[in-house]
């Protein structure tokens, strides 16, 4: 479990940064920063993880209650598509981690980042490994992040219902790769991703792109 010992070893405001979406075919990566400036209470410490290890609905419990914790900030980003089409993933999730830094009410003294390649913030920062199973400042970034992204697929699958963004947040399930085939490409899919970019020059080839 994630505890509180890097934010204190370094003092001062420590943002936990992380971002959610590397992977889909379609959607924005999404980055969040959490700086938790009076400590986490204990019962909030006791349930806060990587959020890939949480169920939905605990997910929603605790980004419904992050805002609420005394001394906390939460700054969001997130760079879209076609961002990622044009920057790779990569460079486009350090835009978005950047961005979600930049909307904190003012730049933190130090910044611990999930991953092994650091961004530039405009201050110190690190890069934690795991660091979403280590940091509870990461860990509830991670939360965040990835409750704000699911909605936000949530509310495009009602534009596009096929593709079932609803239920797999852009990932190339079975479901969604079908209807890449029959309801074509979408401006929220990552056209330089292979299964879409496939899908485009199949549909050139007979005419219909």
């Amino acid at each position: 479990m994630p505890d509180f010992t890097r934010e204190q070893q370094h003092g001062g405001r420590v943002a936990g940064v992380d971002e959610v979406g590397r992977g889909p075919l379609a959607g924005p990566v999404v980055a969040a920063a959490v700086v938790f400036g009076a400590g986490v209470p204990d019962d909030l410490a006791a349930v806060i993880d990587d959020s890939k290890k949480l169920k939905p609905a605990v997910r929603e419990a605790i980004a419904a209650r992050l805002p609420d914790v005394p001394g906390i900030e939460i700054g969001l980003g997130a760079a879209s598509a076609s961002e990622v089409d044009t920057l790779n993933i990569h460079h486009a999730a350090h835009l978005a981690m950047q961005r979600a830094v930049a909307r904190l009410p003012r730049l933190p003294d130090y910044v611990l980042v999930d991953g092994n390649k650091l961004p530039s913030f405009g201050c110190r920062a690190e890069a934690l490994v795991g660091g979403d199973a280590l940091s509870l400042s990461i860990a509830a970034a991670s939360i965040m992040a990835k409750v704000v992204r699911d909605r936000i697929m949530a509310r495009l699958d009602v534009r596009w219902p096929a593709y079932g963004w609803d239920r797999n947040s852009g990932y190339g399930t079975v479901v969604h790769r079908a209807a890449l085939s029959s309801a074509g490409v979408t401006p929220h899919h990552r056209k330089t991703f292979g299964t879409v970019r496939r899908q485009i020059e199949h549909l050139a080839m007979e005419g219909r792109a």
